[in-house]
């Protein structure tokens, strides 16, 4: 099937439900339909089609169009294409069909935009308030146009229900919002029979930001900055998104020069995500020795981003039009020799720990997320690829150059902490290949191209794989240089709720190995 039979097929199918189309960007196809057929296409698209839902929003177009509207992004995986179904949405009935029912991963999505817009998703099998907290006041959504972000609105004192599992023996254990460390705030409710978890509910944004409302009206150079300060440890992966966005609204093609230099510092970002992980994982069982090792390996990394840009989260690397300097030139010497002494150290430590049977017994068969499960809530990355999802951006969306490097990803199926493991060890492999293919084949040449103006009201998408998987960014733009609209859905978005079910099954001391093995950010889901 090719990009035009999408088309044909939806238009064809349901034609007189249809209100508009558009094709953006070459691979984005807008689709907006009446809303009584909502639930149908819908069903059409992910059953028929195959294609998962990567994202969800609304937008409050007010000012534009007197409504409301809400997007719903599907991706073709196999081909690169991305299907948008648009439906508007009346201000004086802010209701909307639920698909929750449908496509489990929509749920939360819903509660979101609940939450956010004060839009109800009819026939929501659980719409209790997601980014909202007993001390936010009802009838008070942030992300309309008409409220002041400015204003601190009063505080409430509502009750926050949680799921409660009854039966003989059955008790609740409360961990959090407060850690025994410097991690971000998290509450999680454990439902336990006896030593093994039956249910367990996160509940987070704790640290929510506010980062979409604080993005308005602003301008596209400011929103950079604050794009880069999402996630720390996903820095890069956030301003490259952001950047890739704008550029395609602007008709920008950066210099390959710049191509290359992106590559080289996105895949140096999940080199030392994922060294840090193996590090943790270690630690949580006791394997002092290779918990050394992954570390001395990820200081190496950070060693390295500091040689190169100064900074070893790698902030104020991208510039809209490229990036901010030539931080290659001069130093391709220095990066393929350590990229030699970290490929040799990190093989000499995977031989280890793959022949200690008493470690490999600990993470085998510990915090299986189900193929079925990661399926139907769209679990993304490392998470993902280790329960059978053959996916990642970098192949089916290839951004950059990646379309001209040569690697492999990893395929692994039965979804415990092992197969995270190996995924992440694997892709540290991945990652020191990709940057040496980069240096050596990275042409003379500009760095960044001149940015200058960009149209209002134009819309774009960018899909990027941040070390904890697909990274999705929507922007519209504003008038004079704004953003009208700045939508983020962050990996971790997704793989939350499939680490509350991974979980199910275990004992409790097994939750911060598990947890470990993902290694979510709270600041990126928490936005």
């Amino acid at each position: 099937m090719n990009k035009k039979d999408y088309r044909k097929i939806l238009v064809e199918k349901f034609a007189d439900h249809i209100i508009s189309q558009k094709i953006a960007h070459t691979n984005e196809f807008y689709l907006e339909v009446n809303p009584r057929i909502i639930l149908e296409i819908i069903t059409f698209i992910d059953q028929e089609l195959n294609c998962p839902l990567i994202s969800m929003f609304a937008n409050d177009e007010r000012i534009l169009s007197d409504r409301f509207v809400l997007y719903y992004a599907f991706a073709d995986r196999d081909q690169g294409v991305l299907l948008i179904i648009k439906t508007g949405i009346a201000p004086e009935d802010p209701t909307f069909t639920s698909i929750a029912v449908k496509i489990p991963g929509a749920a939360v999505y819903e509660r979101e935009i609940k939450d956010l817009f004060g839009l109800i998703p009819q026939g929501h099998p659980d719409p209790k308030r997601l980014i909202f907290h007993s001390n936010w006041p009802k009838g008070i959504y942030p992300l309309r146009k008409d409220f002041n972000g400015q204003e601190k609105p009063p505080f409430d004192n509502q009750e926050m229900p949680f799921t409660q599992v009854m039966g003989d023996g059955v008790y609740e254990i409360p961990v959090g919002p407060v850690h025994a460390g410097i991690i971000e705030p998290g509450h999680f409710r454990f439902s336990v029979a006896g030593e093994p978890i039956i249910n367990l509910e996160a509940q987070l944004y704790f640290v929510h930001k506010g980062i979409e409302k604080m993005c308005e009206g602003r301008s596209i150079e400011h929103c950079l900055y604050v794009a880069e300060r999402i996630s720390g440890d996903e820095t890069f992966a956030n301003s490259q998104a952001y950047c890739q966005a704008i550029e395609k609204i602007a008709q920008v093609t950066i210099p390959e020069r710049a191509m290359y230099t992106r590559v080289i510092f996105g895949e140096l970002e999940r080199l030392t995500s994922h060294l840090g992980d193996l590090t943790g994982i270690c630690t949580d069982v006791a394997y002092g020795f290779a918990a050394s090792q992954f570390n001395m390996l990820r200081a190496w990394a950070y060693d390295l981003a500091d040689e190169l840009c100064g900074m070893r989260f790698l902030r104020s690397v991208n510039k809209l039009g490229g990036c901010r300097l030539d931080f290659v030139a001069g130093k391709e010497k220095k990066i393929l020799e350590s990229l030699a002494k970290m490929k040799k150290e990190l093989r000499e430590t995977i031989t280890i720990i793959k022949n200690k049977n008493m470690f490999i017994d600990r993470v085998e068969h510990t915090g299986i997320l189900e193929h079925q499960i990661a399926l139907d809530l769209n679990a993304v990355g490392p998470g993902g690829r280790a329960s059978g999802i053959h996916y990642d951006v970098r192949r089916s969306f290839p951004y950059e150059v990646y379309d001209k490097l040569h690697f492999t990803i990893p395929n692994h199926k039965n979804g415990d902490v092992n197969c995270r493991m190996n995924v992440k060890i694997e892709e540290c492999q991945t990652s020191l290949d990709i940057i040496n293919q980069a240096v050596e084949s990275m042409p003379q040449g500009k760095i960044r191209e001149p940015f200058h103006e960009v149209p209002p009201y134009q819309f774009a998408f960018s899909l990027v794989e941040s070390p904890r998987g697909e990274n999705v960014h929507w922007v519209m733009t504003g008038e004079n240089n704004t953003l009208y609209r700045y939508k983020i859905r962050t990996p971790s978005f997704c793989n939350w709720p499939a680490l509350c079910h991974a979980v199910k099954g275990n004992v409790v001391p097994d939750f911060p190995l598990i947890n470990k093995s993902f290694n979510l950010s709270y600041a990126g889901n928490d936005l």
